[in-house]
């Protein structure tokens, strides 16, 4: 499993992630996880089909987001599709959290899914608004929404490998680890290279 994830202080945030590569090969699904001065960055990249191609699409753009991940996501998706355009290409949901004001921005093209499980009742899930298009090939006009955080609040990222109906009902107070290997087991059918990234917000200072 590749990745790109330099160690995000635990101060603001608990994270973990689980993934598969289809029959056991080169998996083109990749997370990152990059501190920022204000907080961090999150991303699920999806490199189109699966294999060595896949794979060198989602490292591109994974080296890209690594390099320029304090800028605006808006100008991030630009950057990865301008940096894509000789590979297959790739489908992508990136969340920038601002620890200090208690909230995300996030935006994705193609279909990772993102969501927001708020950790105290009668507050309302939020999911990533994802426009339709291939980061590298064809890039939708942006959406980038602000969603406000409350400490325990669950981030959630999945690729296509992993069934839309997640995450069921498993227990969300459990450390995201048991939680995103639970996912891959119960909702990874095994037809596609699957990944899901699992952050919890903890608050406090970056």
């Amino acid at each position: 499993m590749i990745s790109a994830t330099p160690a995000v202080s635990p101060a603001f945030l608990d994270w973990a992630f689980a993934g598969a590569a289809l029959d056991g090969g080169q998996s083109g699904d990749l997370h990152v996880v990059i501190p920022l001065r204000r907080g961090a960055l999150l991303g699920v990249i999806d490199g189109l089909g699966h294999g060595t191609e896949a794979a060198e699409a989602a490292r591109e753009a994974a080296a890209i987001l690594v390099e320029r991940a304090e800028e605006p996501l808006d100008e991030l998706f630009k950057w990865c599709h301008e940096g894509l355009r000789k590979t297959r290409g790739a489908v992508m949901s990136l969340v920038a959290i601002d620890a200090p004001t208690s909230s995300v921005q996030w935006c994705g093209v193609g279909n990772v899914e993102g969501l927001l499980l708020p950790a105290t009742p009668g507050r309302a899930r939020g999911s990533i608004t994802c426009r339709g298009g291939v980061v590298g090939y064809r890039l939708p006009p942006l959406k980038v929404n602000t969603v406000a955080l409350a400490p325990r609040d669950l981030l959630l990222l999945a690729t296509d490998g992993i069934r839309t109906d997640f995450p069921g009902d498993i227990d969300l107070d459990e450390p995201p680890q048991s939680i995103a290997d639970q996912i891959l087991a119960r909702f990874a059918p095994g037809s596609d290279d699957a990944l899901v990234l699992v952050a919890r917000f903890l608050g406090g200072p970056p």
